[in-house]
C-alpha cells in the first residue's frame, strides 16, 4: 500500500444528492470524491439508512474513489413506494438505475438486506453491473432465530417511542455489546416526529412485512442457483459475534461461489459497521486495492 492510501486525508467533502428510479420514487444520496475515479456503491441493511457508511464513504472519498451510499426505497430521506413495492427485484432495479448513474462498473458493498439486494441485481447481470461484490454479514440462508430477532425489532415499537431515551433503551436491548450513547441525539437520523406527537422510526412500517419460511426458502434457493454465473470477485465480511450468518450458510455460498473470500470482524455483531467501523474499513480495504481498479486510475 502506498502512502497516498495508508495516510488519507481526515475528511473528504461529502455532497447530496437525489437520485430518480424509472417509477418516479426519488432516492437521498451521500456522495464523496470525484465522477470518473473508481466507483464504489453501499447499500445499507435494514432498518438503516445511508448515514450508517458515512465513515466509509468519507474514507474512500479521501483515497480515491468515486463513493455513493443511499438510502433504499422507504428509509431514511428516500421516497416511500405507493404501491407499496419493496421486494427484492424491485429493490434490485433501484441498484441497477444508480449504478447506471457511475463512470464505470462500481464495486457494490451491500450490508444484510443490502446484500441480498446486491445478490439479486448482481445475479440478474453477472457479466456487467459490478466489477467486484462484497457482502456484509449475510447469505442465502442465514440462522432463522437470528433472523427472527431482526424481524422483531424492525416489526415492534410501532406505536413510537415518547422521547429519544426511550428509543435509545430500544436499541441498547437490541444490541447489549454496544455501549449506549450518553448523548442519544445522534439517533435522530433514524426517527422521525410524527403527527401524534411521538418519535417513529424513519422507514415506511409497510417495508417489513413478514416473510413465511416457504418464501425465503425459495429466495435462498433463487440465490444460490444465480452464484455460478457470478464470476466477478466476491468478498464476505461477517462479525464475530453475529447471530445471522452461520458457518453453514458460508459454507453453502462459497460452494457455490467458489472466489468467495471471507473476513472476520472481531468484537462485531450483525451491525458491522456500527459496531467496529475502523476494523470493517480494514478488512475491506485490502480487496477494493486489488479489484476496485484505483492503481489503473493514477497516472503514471
Amino acid at each position: 500500500m502506498d502512502s497516498r492510501q495508508s495516510k488519507p486525508p481526515v475528511q473528504a467533502t461529502l455532497h447530496s444528492r437525489r437520485l430518480k428510479m424509472s417509477d418516479g420514487v426519488t432516492l437521498a444520496a451521500t456522495v464523496s470524491g470525484q465522477r470518473g475515479q473508481p466507483a464504489v456503491i453501499l447499500l445499507h441493511g435494514g432498518g438503516q439508512t445511508r448515514h450508517s457508511w458515512q465513515g466509509t464513504v468519507q474514507t474512500l472519498g479521501a483515497l480515491g474513489y468515486h463513493a455513493l451510499a443511499f438510502d433504499a426505497r422507504g428509509h431514511g430521506d428516500s421516497d416511500w413506494s405507493a404501491k407499496p413495492d419493496y421486494s427484492y427485484d424491485r429493490l434490485a432495479d433501484d441498484l441497477e438505475t444508480v449504478a447506471s448513474k457511475m463512470a464505470d462498473a462500481p464495486v457494490i458493498i451491500g450490508a444484510s438486506m443490502g446484500g441480498m439486494t446486491a445478490m439479486h441485481a448482481i445475479g440478474r447481470n453477472p457479466t456487467k453491473l459490478a466489477r467486484a461484490m462484497v457482502l456484509v454479514d449475510i447469505a442465502p440462508r442465514v440462522d432463522p432465530k437470528g433472523l427472527k430477532r431482526v424481524n422483531d425489532f424492525l416489526n415492534g415499537y410501532r406505536d413510537g417511542f415518547a422521547d429519544l431515551d426511550e428509543a435509545a433503551d430500544a436499541v441498547a436491548a437490541y444490541n447489549p455489546h454496544r455501549p449506549r450513547p450518553q448523548n442519544p441525539r445522534g439517533l435522530m437520523k433514524n426517527l422521525r416526529l410524527r403527527d401524534d406527537g411521538r418519535l417513529h422510526w424513519h422507514w415506511d412500517p409497510r417495508f417489513f412485512r413478514e416473510r413465511s419460511d416457504e418464501q425465503r426458502e425459495r429466495s435462498a434457493k433463487r440465490l444460490l442457483d444465480m452464484c455460478p454465473d457470478i464470476a466477478i470477485p466476491a468478498l464476505l465480511v461477517f462479525g464475530a459475534q453475529s447471530d445471522v450468518v452461520t458457518t453453514e450458510g458460508i459454507d453453502e455460498l462459497r460452494a457455490r461461489l467458489p472466489q468467495l473470500e471471507v473476513g472476520t470482524v472481531p468484537g462485531a455483531g450483525h451491525m458491522i459497521a456500527g459496531d467496529r467501523n475502523d476494523a470493517f474499513n480494514g478488512a475491506i480495504m485490502p480487496f477494493l486495492e486489488r479489484h476496485a481498479g484505483l492503481a489503473d486510475n493514477r497516472p503514471t
